[in-house]
Order: structure tokens, then sequence, then C-alpha cells
């Protein structure tokens, strides 16, 4: 595996696969691995002939109160992962290479409505930071193939949406989320959490999975979350949002709807965990 730090080798190196006829996946990261991020990339060695994937804690993304310097950063471990996934090549940008301007004079890309609710209200300018940058990253590697982790449901109807409206030549491949034994999403995350938070973080999937159960039956889908909310509460997390929307367009949903998923986020201690269930009604 190739590690690349420049735009130029970056470029030169696609060039020879463009030239090869190759079909290229991109899968781009933060860093800090763990086995949900790998499950990308073997997604992307099944779909592609080369996997690119890059590292990069992208400043944009982040709020006036989320400390980016306290980010985790594991290079050595996170090269070491990638490799023996299958990845064939890294690239490494820093901030500078990105954003040579600095942020403040930086163009964005903004996705509108399905950015606006749940994680947007939460943390304003996040898919702001997330759509410039995963914009930029497309426009380098120019990928065929793209795999993004649907434990950000969000993210991914995100991305997707700014792929569409931009005529981006680039499939979005939604990956499944990976858990713990638990059923607690995988998150860099949850290094965050102590041994008691660990044990009471189950209980966000716990109550998204009976929410899913509920609504079978009742399309009291507001009183449901509520009670949902309540019951995690109550084992000492605090609910940031649950909310039952029509799959993709992330509006509340309606009786009428049979595409639905379950968006949730709550604190636990230092972290905020997010998680999602995709339902369909019969």
């Amino acid at each position: 595996m190739q590690t690349i730090e420049t735009i130029s080798t970056l470029r030169s190196e696609i060039n020879l696969w463009r030239q090869q006829g190759l079909k290229i996946a991109f899968v781009p990261t933060m860093g800090n691995l763990h086995q949900g991020h790998i499950a990308l990339i073997k997604k992307a060695t099944q779909v592609a002939d080369k996997v690119v994937a890059s590292i990069f804690v992208n400043p944009m993304q982040f709020g006036a109160n989320e400390d980016i310097d306290n980010y985790p950063r594991t290079m050595a471990a996170d090269q070491e992962k990638l490799l023996n996934a299958g990845c064939d090549l890294l690239f490494t940008p820093t901030p500078a290479l990105i954003y040579p301007k600095g942020l403040d004079k930086q163009s964005y890309v903004e996705v509108p409505n399905v950015s606006d609710g749940y994680c947007g209200e939460s943390r304003p300018g996040h898919f702001r930071g997330v759509a410039t940058v995963v914009c930029k990253l497309f426009n380098l590697v120019q990928p065929d193939i793209a795999c993004f982790g649907l434990k950000d449901y969000q993210q991914v109807q995100v991305i997707q949406t700014m792929v569409e409206d931009l005529s981006m030549p680039i499939e979005i491949v939604p990956v499944e989320t990976v858990r713990e034994n638990s059923g607690l999403a995988l998150s860099s995350r949850n290094n965050y959490l102590t041994a008691e938070e660990k044990a009471i973080a189950p209980a966000l999937s716990q109550n998204i999975q009976w929410l899913a159960k509920e609504i079978q039956n009742s399309n009291d889908f507001i009183g449901l979350a509520k009670k949902a909310a309540s019951a995690i509460d109550s084992v000492g997390m605090k609910t940031d949002y649950i909310h039952i929307c029509h799959a993709r367009t992330l509006e509340p949903a309606s009786e009428d709807d049979k595409e639905l998923v379950i968006l949730a986020a709550a604190h636990c201690g230092k972290a905020r965990l997010i998680d999602n269930l995709q339902v369909k009604l019969t």
C-alpha cells in the first residue's frame, strides 16, 4: 500500500490506473480506524479493482465547542489495518493542502433540506463541512464508487443528494453498521466511554429496536419516540433526539409512508452517540 501526501502524486497514480482501465473505489475517513471502517474497505475491494482511502481530520466539520485537537490520531495503526484489509493507496493530506486559503476564504458546498435537522441542528455547519471536504476529495480521487457507513445515515443521504444534484459520476455504496455484541454501533467516539458508560450505552440501540417493533402496529410516531427517549434517559444517558422519518427525504414520517428510518442521538458521558434503523412497514 502506498501512502501519498501530495495532490500531484495522487493524480499521477490515479491517471496510471485509469490508463489501465481499472475501476476505483474510495473510502474517506478521519482515521482512528475500527472494524466499521475496515468493513468499508473490504466492501470496496469487492466492487472495484483499486481501493483508495483517505485520512483527514476535517476542521470544517468541527463546531466551536468540539475539540478537534483531542480527536484521536493513530496513523501507524491505521496504516497497518488498511494494508491488511486490501487498501491500495492511502491519501493523507494536511489542512493546508485541502484549505490553502484558510477556512474563512474557502468555497463550500451546502446540501439543503437533508442537512437541516437532527445532527445538522445539533451541530450547526457540520454537514456543510462534510459536503465540502467530500466534494473536494471526490474531485481529487475521481473514484467510480465511494463507500460510506450507514451508522452515519444522515451523512449518507447528504452525500447521495450532493452527488445527484451536482451530476457527479460516482456510485455511492452504503455499508451496514458494524456493532459490538451488545448492539452498540462501532464508533471512534466509543473510546471516550468509561466502563460504566459502556455498560449503559447499548440502551440507544435497544430502544431503537423496540421502537421499530412498536411502529409496525401503531402510527403514533411522536408518542412512541417520546417513550423511547424516556427509556434511554432512564439509564443515565441524555437523549439529543429520536425521530421516525421518511427513509430518503428525512422528513417526519407520515402514516402513509412505508420506507422509514429511526434516527437517534444521545449523550453518554463525554461521548455523543448516534444510531439508526431502517424500517419497512407492511
